[in-house]
């Protein structure tokens, strides 16, 4: 049995067990949360083969600085008072600005988000809505009307190796520039979430550097267009096991094509929804329950009424392959819900 999606290229799940930790790129109280398992157009596409040489990054700081900004908030997290700073950008002229959740996230339960632009101006904004699912939000500054705002380039035409550059508020520094290439593509990355974890789905890998506090930025390609989301960034581990915090040049990024489509819908009802499978499932191995073969993963229970039950399958049933994949693992289950349309 076999489950399909719409075809995408081969997902890589990541696990950077030794050497590196999967760090989230917001700063809150100085500390960056940290995980030992990480688990255009024609023409654009065209100007970017040319190479870096060609990668004017001085038009695009230019072109894409006015639409950053740098996002304050104060708020309760797990029941102790929390703050630090993120970074967003201005999505929308009348105030709407794009960030990760787990920038904003202190805030949800009571506090505070404060903006400022890149002219140094500050104002207070509001949460529009937020998708801990994919580690996006939507906050408002009320009373704008002409903010400039930035291009959204398409994430699929994005190759490895192609030049980009990535702006924000590392250690809540704004207006930073870094540049650097794609260095991978689909990666799905295992970050701290709200209910243990979250997954950053088809994320786009750079050696540019991202760090603490560049979360929620710009990832930009040489046309100013934004192609990315900064999200998380991998860092070497001390001897005591802790973060060093610097970028070793891994940093991961949300796709702009998952972005818009989850900013859109938050902005239109204020939050996002996804798909969902209505089963529960478990891998299946021969040769022992640790070091044998996945055969795949083996339902073990299914919602009555729900999109598996109405397309037939039963507790019992072994899913083979999922979206042209080896069924291995469950989280390929959760990727298809976050990155796919009913």
């Amino acid at each position: 049995m076999s489950i399909a999606a719409r075809p995408h290229r081969r997902s890589w799940r990541v696990q950077l067990r030794i050497g590196a930790v999967a760090t989230l790129a917001g700063v809150f109280g100085g500390i960056a949360y940290t995980v030992g398992t990480v688990s255009t157009s024609e023409s654009a596409s065209a100007a970017l083969r040319q190479g870096s040489g060609n990668c004017n990054i001085t038009d695009v700081a230019n072109k894409d600085l006015p639409s950053v900004v740098t996002i304050s908030v104060t708020g309760v997290s797990n029941g102790q008072v929390a703050g630090g700073t993120g970074s967003g950008e201005v999505i929308r002229s009348d105030g709407y600005i794009l960030t990760n959740n787990h920038v904003i996230a202190p805030a949800a339960t009571g506090g505070s988000v404060t903006v400022m632009f890149n002219d140094g101006k500050t104002a207070p904004a509001s949460i529009v809505g937020r998708d801990p699912l994919t580690d996006l939000a939507v906050i408002k500054v009320n009373g704008q009307s002409s903010l400039k705002t930035i291009s959204f380039g398409s994430s699929s035409d994005l190759e490895i190796g192609l030049p980009v550059i990535v702006l924000g508020a590392p250690l809540g520094l704004s207006s930073t520039v870094t540049s650097g290439i794609v260095s991978a593509l689909d990666r799905t990355i295992e970050v701290p979430g709200e209910s243990g974890s979250a997954l950053l789905v088809d994320a786009i890998q750079t050696d540019a550097a991202i760090n603490p506090g560049n979360s929620g930025g710009v990832l930009a390609n040489c046309e100013g267009q934004m192609i990315g989301v900064p999200s998380a960034g991998a860092t070497v581990p001390t001897a005591s096991g802790e973060s060093s915090g610097g970028s070793i040049g891994l940093g991961f990024a949300i796709p702009s094509n998952l972005a818009k489509m989850v900013s859109d819908e938050i902005i239109s009802t204020g939050s996002a929804t996804h798909a969902y499978f209505g089963l529960v499932a478990e891998p299946v191995r021969s040769g022992g329950p640790v070091n044998g073969k996945v055969e795949g993963l083996l339902i073990t229970s299914v919602v009555a009424g729900g999109p598996s039950d109405s397309a037939g399958l039963t507790p019992g049933d072994l899913i083979t392959s999922i979206n042209g994949e080896k069924a291995t693992d469950t989280t390929q289950l959760v990727e298809i819900t976050l990155s796919k349309r009913p």
